[in-house]
Formats: C-alpha cells, structure tokens, sequence
C-alpha cells in the first residue's frame, strides 16, 4: 500500500501562485508514476500533470500547460506542482496520485492510490 498526502492548498487572487506538495509512505515511492489530477464541484476528476518514475518525462494537460510545472523528489518521496497565473477556472480539489507502473501515466484508471485532496480556490 501507499498513502499519499497532499498539503499546500488555499485561496489566492487570480494571477497568484501557489505550490502543492505530496508525500508518500508505506511501498516504495520511487517505483511508479505520479501524477495530479483536480475535480470541480459537479464535475468529473481530470487530469492535471504527470511525471514519470525517473523525472525525466512530463505531461501537462493543455488548460495548464506553460503555467504549472511537476516535480519530484524520490529522495524525499514527494511529488510538487508549482502553480503559476493562477486563474478562477483552476479552483478545485486537487488529487495526488500514484501508479505502481513506472511509466508516464494520464489516466485515472492508471493509478492505483490517491490522496484525500487538497482544496485550491482562486478568487477572481
């Protein structure tokens, strides 16, 4: 098993950054993908960022593409998303999410743990 915590969420005005930050515990953090996904109130779970095992390949979904950037540290089992030009459309409830597959992942279905969720609110 693996538990994923998230922490950095908030409130910001639009135009703001913010930086999320995800722990991992329990199965060896450095053997799978990570990613982060966000889900609307009344709308499905999407698809955020990505990184692979290594670090080495990104993926960004194109709402955020150019504004956030993923990182991560298997050192410290983490995985951050710096959120830059934050606008009122990214206010969510932002998900970690890891997959025991090393490979670069997009999709929910591909991962196997998640976090409880971190709420990030732009004010327009």
């Amino acid at each position: 098993q693996v538990q994923l915590v998230e922490s950095g969420g908030g409130l910001v005005q639009a135009g703001g950054s913010l930086s999320l930050s995800c722990a991992a515990s329990g199965r060896t953090f450095s053997t799978g993908a990570m990613g982060w996904f966000r889900q609307a109130p009344g709308k499905r779970r999407v698809f955020v960022a990505a990184i692979n095992r290594r670090g080495d390949r990104m993926g960004y979904a194109d709402s955020v593409k150019g504004r956030f950037t993923i990182s991560r540290d298997n050192g410290k089992n983490s995985v951050y998303l710096q959120m830059n030009s934050l606008k009122a459309e990214d206010t969510a409830v932002y998900y970690c999410a890891a997959s025991v597959d090393g490979s670069y992942a997009t999709s929910i279905d591909e991962y196997q743990y998640w976090g409880q969720g971190t709420q990030v609110t732009v004010s327009s």
